[in-house]
Parts: C-alpha cells; structure tokens; sequence
C-alpha cells in the first residue's frame, strides 16, 4: 500500500517532530507532507533525510521565520496537497495536518497533538498574552478563530480514527469534534536520558520560553528563595521578562545542546515544571534520569507523574500558576526528601518508551487497515433493491 504522512509544519524538531520521526521508522517508505519545510540538515537527518512535499506557504515571504502570520491560509493550503494516489494517510497534528482531503477508498488516522488550541479552549488566554483583547486587531483576530474552529471542526468528519497523545488531549478531541479517540502515548527517548542516583543541590527547568510555559513564572519564584539554587535552560521571546526578575541564585543559560541539558537534568535535585501540557516530554525524560518533578497538576503530566498520594511518588502538584503556589511545592518537595526515589522514577518514565511507541501504533494501524479491507470486501457493489436482499439473506442462511 502506498502510505502518506502529514505534519502540520516543519521549522525546529520538538515533541511533535520526535513524533513524526518516529512514524518514519516504522514505515520509511512513506512520502512525507508539510505545509512548509524549513527543517536544517541536523535535524533533517533524524528524520532519515526525508523532505516534505510543501504548499504555496512556502514560497511566501518571511514564511521561513514568520509562518505563524500564514495560519489563516494554511486549512486551504493542507487542502490542495493531492493525496488521491495514496492508500494510507497518517497525519500528526496540532494544527492543520488532519485536514487533508481523503476519499472514502482511502483512510485516514489522524494523531493528534492537540486540537488547535489557540481557536478552541485556550483562545482567551492567547488573546491576553498577545495583547489582542481589544481593537481591531483584536476583532480580526477573533473573526479568524472563529473561521479556524469552524473550519477545524467540519474537517474532523474526513478522518477514520483519531490516536490522541494522552487522555487529556482525549477529552479535548470530544469538547472539540465529539469523536472518540484512542490514546497512545508519544516516545520519549528514555534511552538517551541515563539514571543517576547521586543528586547536586539544584534545580533545573528546560524548555522553550513560551508565554504558556510560564518560564518567568519559575525564575521569580526562586528569586524569593534566595537560598535554593535554579538553572533555566531554553530560549525564546520570554527570555528579556526572565532576565528582568532572575535573581542571584537563578542561572540563566540559555539554548545548550542535549549533552548539557542531559548533564543538568541528572545532576538535579528536581526539575521545575509549570505548564499546562497535552503530554510534556521533557518531565518524562527528567523522571528517566531518576529526578522527581514539581510540576503544574493539569493536562498531561497528571499522567505522567505520580504524586504524594501514589506509593512510588515521582514528584509534587501544584494547582495554581503563581509564585506562592510554587514556592509552596518547592517546600513540600524538600519536606519529604526520603519520599523519592531515582530508580522509581525511572522505572516510571520506561512506560513512555519509543519502541513501546512503535510497536502500539503499528498494531493499531494495521489492526485498523485489516478491518476496512474486510469491511470492503464484503461491501455489496450497489444498493440491493428488495429482491436482491431476500435472495443474498436467503443464501447466508442456508450457509
């Protein structure tokens, strides 16, 4: 069978791409798809070389690093992709990429990152933190979310089976589409991350400075507590807000490569984490190098840590992103040091495996793909009239 897959957009490889790089491994001989690919050669080659056949997004200007400012053309864009020659269409979205046009002779599953999150349940909070509230801007900006949602949940109706990335997402995809889903987890590159039980009287927190990561959020709670130490690795647009409240005892080191990150993460005391995510890898690859997670109590780490309440805790909840919530955690954290420990959190993050990965989504698209061809071969040719239908029951009963 010929096998398509879509991604929604490839510009740095994240979550997502680890995602689709995976999906490659198990079917290398799938053409790829993207509304733009502006991928560099390191990253091209974790995902086996391959280069996505792209749309008129990207020969647009600035597309490569202004792209986002394209979103109201990219559901047309997707649709003029022609997958008509394909008989297996995989699409990994969090945006777009599930709304590729298929025929009913083709099918179509749709892993799914996240509904669009910034047209559905987060649109208010995109809207502050873009400063979109109110004016025109703010109006136009409304009227193209409401444009997206329609236009996200209308194409819903073209995908077979829905994978989402966690139950969290799950329920997202019914708010969103009232569409069931299967959850399987993404891969997490537990190997990469290796279990140190030895720990250094620090904090680490990793990710990309984002106004949902909440990142400055983190560096001016540790700036109260002069007496605990916080390294902050990551760049992005919230980096001026973090250097404008780090204090001392707070280092900021901005992008370092993944033998530093490593480095970091198992040396850590705990790692700091304070948004709400669909998954959240990197609490998981923290857990696989045996340190605990204080962590935001919503979205997907709720099931991806385990809390004080669990018999092998991995980390601690908080449920308010503010600063007096995560100073308090921190302290609870450092209460009950005996609670943690290393190899627990390892054997909990081996769950969320790559190979584990591999092997559920094969199973669950080829147990897929087997069931429309039967479903296809016993499909009559046409609409049987009356007589057709007594003479064809007639037939299966004295069989």
């Amino acid at each position: 069978m010929k096998i398509a897959i879509v991604h929604d957009w490839l510009v740095t490889y994240a979550g997502a791409e680890k995602v689709l790089a995976s999906m490659l491994k198990i079917w290398p001989q799938a053409d790829l798809f993207s509304v733009i690919d502006f991928l560099s050669d390191e990253d091209r080659a974790r995902l086996g070389g391959k280069r996505a056949t792209t749309t008129f997004v990207q020969r647009l200007p600035w597309a490569r690093t202004r792209y986002q400012k394209y979103l109201p053309l990219m559901p047309m864009a997707i649709e003029q992709l022609d997958l008509s020659g394909y008989d297996l269409i995989l699409s990994s979205s969090h945006a777009v990429a599930k709304g590729v046009l298929s025929g009913p002779n083709q099918l179509h599953i749709s892993y799914v990152h996240s509904p669009i999150r910034y047209a559905w349940d987060l649109q208010h909070q995109y809207l502050r933190e873009a400063n979109l509230q109110n004016g025109l801007k703010g109006r136009v900006a409304r009227m193209i979310l409401h444009y997206m949602r329609m236009w996200d949940q209308r194409t819903a109706a073209g995908v077979d089976e829905f994978v989402a990335n966690s139950h969290f997402i799950g329920r997202r995809i019914d708010k969103a589409y009232r569409r069931s889903s299967t959850v399987i987890y993404p891969p997490v590159d537990t190997q990469g991350f290796n279990l140190q039980i030895e720990k250094q009287d620090y904090y680490v927190t990793a990710q990309r400075m984002v106004p949902y990561k909440k990142v400055p959020m983190i560096v001016e709670a540790f700036s109260a507590m002069p007496d605990k130490r916080l390294i902050v690795i990551g760049d992005g647009p919230e980096m001026e807000k973090c250097k404008a409240l780090c204090g001392p005892n707070v280092t900021l080191l901005g992008y370092q490569s993944f033998e530093v990150l490593r480095e970091h993460m198992q040396n850590a005391r705990g790692f700091v984490f304070a948004a709400e995510e669909d998954f959240g890898i990197s609490p998981v690859e923290a857990q696989a190098c045996g340190t605990p997670v204080i962590a935001f109590g919503r979205g997907g780490t709720l099931e991806t840590v385990h809390g004080l309440d669990d018999p092998s805790p991995t980390g601690v909840f908080y449920y308010q992103q503010t600063v007096a919530a995560l100073v308090a955690a921190i302290e609870t954290f450092e209460s009950q040091p005996e609670a943690f420990n290393p190899r627990a959190c390892r054997e909990n993050a081996l769950q969320f495996a790559e190979k584990r990965f591999e092997k559920e989504l094969r199973q669950f698209v080829e147990t897929r793909w087997n069931d429309a061809r039967l479903g296809e071969a016993f499909e009559p040719a046409g609409v049987l009239g009356l007589a057709e239908q007594g003479l064809l029951l007639a037939t299966v009963q004295k069989i």
